[in-house]
């Protein structure tokens, strides 16, 4: 055990209670006008309390009234601010006013009594206060003591009970008031809470529903076609029909591979399904995969074509994944929507903006063009809306049909 030398832990202890407990109450112009208010009442009651006790007993000494009366309640205009100090000023500025006039210790009790509850009401040190409450208390003792309580008729004693009463009971409705708009703000902000995780909670089903959308369907498609084709040309070219099929194989292992990372996003934690962390943490495709994409649905028997102009750089992964997304799903719909048909996918590197463009030249509609739901382009229109991008779809005046998606890029 260290040992510790005895002022430090004094000076340890000392700087505990001092600390404060919260913070000071901040008086409203309101508040501050009825405490000066308060001061300069009690001021005048004092020195009126003091004519009248010294009337017939001789001249009055209006140099103590006038300086120490006020100086006795004049802190109360500070007692909210500043309400431990306000106390410590009245409680050693009594025994003066006492010294003067000893007929005027119930308006000094008065007035202590105000300072007490100043303190105890706002003070945010609270071990100073409790110290200083027993110092006050002989104080206030003493003054009543030695006072000469004033000549009340009935009705203004009436007057007296029903203040006290009042100012209570006008305290206890604002309690209440505060408290009921304490649990009218936590119940909103419960509802705010709620609503917030139920439109957290829709936007990320909507997210892996597109990122759903767009593995299954793009790879499903191609599959499909590639199948199609190697069951028809089984007899008549089983060499053609094995390529065929090895590229079924191929796009389902490709589809397993995003699957696998789509399910990623359910996950809880960091691991993968076997425990090892980096299992399944492949990158999410961009644009240095439209090759292999393109590739892909050139094993499918389209013909695609794949155009990069402008000076290739460095974009947000988001906007990456954006822009693959976009070109598997317009090569996706021309493979179920326009079989025979040649595309040609554009991405253009402009100053200031990503454009993405797949035309193809139009043909018949294949076995699985039925499947769709259009869920496709909104997805696309979403996404992109994320980065600030728009997407634009149509037919193209000589045939076929075009998307093009611009997303703004920053400028360096």
């Amino acid at each position: 055990m260290v040992n510790v030398p005895i002022t430090d832990r004094l000076r340890e202890l000392a700087g505990q209670m001092a600390r404060p407990t919260g913070q000071l109450p901040r008086p409203t112009p309101r508040s501050r006008a009825f405490d000066v208010a308060l001061a300069l009442i009690l001021a005048a009651d004092g020195i009126r309390y003091v004519t009248i006790m010294n009337n017939g007993a001789g001249p009055v000494d209006w140099t103590g009234a006038v300086l120490l009366v006020p100086l006795v309640s004049a802190p109360l205009a500070l007692r909210r601010r500043f309400p431990l100090a306000v106390l410590w000023t009245v409680t050693a500025a009594t025994p003066l006013i006492m010294r003067d006039s000893g007929d005027i210790a119930f308006y000094a009790g008065v007035v202590c009594l105000v300072a007490v509850y100043s303190a105890a009401a706002y003070c945010s040190h609270p071990v100073p206060t409790l110290v200083s409450l027993p110092v006050a208390a002989v104080v206030l003792v003493v003054l009543f003591t030695n006072a000469k309580l004033p000549q009340f008729r009935n009705g203004v004693v009436a007057v007296l009970v029903l203040i006290p009463v009042f100012a209570a009971a006008y305290e206890v409705r604002m309690w209440r008031r505060r408290v009921d708009a304490g649990r009218a703000r936590l119940s909103t902000l419960e509802r705010e809470q709620v609503e917030a995780l139920s439109r957290a909670v829709e936007l990320e089903r909507a997210r892996i529903a597109r990122e759903l959308h767009d593995v299954v369907t793009h790879n499903v498609s191609v599959m499909v076609i590639q199948a199609g084709a190697a069951r028809k040309i089984m007899d008549a070219d089983p060499d053609q029909a094995r390529e065929a099929l090895l590229a079924v194989e191929t796009g389902g292992r490709a589809a397993m591979s995003e699957l696998r990372q789509v399910m990623g996003l359910l996950m809880t934690d960091a691991e993968g399904p076997d425990g090892d962390p980096s299992a399944d943490l492949a990158p999410q495709p961009g644009l240095n995969r439209l090759e292999t994409l393109v590739a892909g649905v050139r094993q499918s028997g389209m013909a695609v074509e794949l155009t990069v102009t402008g000076q290739p750089r460095p974009v947000p992964p988001g906007v990456e994944l954006a822009a693959y997304r976009v070109v598997q799903e317009a090569l996706t719909n021309t493979v179920k929507h326009a079989s025979g048909a040649s595309a040609e996918v554009i991405v253009e590197y402009a100053a200031d903006q990503l454009r993405v463009e797949v035309a193809d030249t139009g043909g018949r509609p294949s076995a699985s063009a039925s499947t769709g739901n259009g869920r496709g382009l909104v997805g696309l229109r979403e996404r992109l809306a994320v980065y600030g991008g728009t997407l634009h779809t149509g037919p193209r005046s000589r045939g076929g049909f075009r998307v093009t998606a611009l997303v703004p890029l920053e400028t360096s």
